[in-house]
């Protein structure tokens, strides 16, 4: 079965296109393409980032304060 693609507006800062447009036609591929690879790619990272929070929802929390004063102790800091 085949899915249709959606479509939808974006806006990008004018940079950012022309450097979307040179990559285009340096790897002969579509903008959409490039797009949907990149959001495909972030949202694996982001799936990724979620299950390893998830994994280590056990661990205790450590403030931000008792890690810098660890640091020091440690000597790394």
């Amino acid at each position: 079965m085949t899915t249709q693609n959606k479509r939808a507006t974006i806006y990008f800062d004018p940079d950012i296109h022309k450097a979307l447009k040179f990559k285009s036609l340096e790897t002969s591929k579509s903008i959409s393409t490039i797009v949907n690879e990149a959001v495909r790619a972030a949202l694996s990272e982001d799936a990724d980032d979620i299950i390893a929070f998830e994994e280590r929802v056990e661990e205790p929390l450590v403030s931000y304060s008792d890690m810098v004063k660890r640091l020091k102790q440690d000597g790394r800091i």
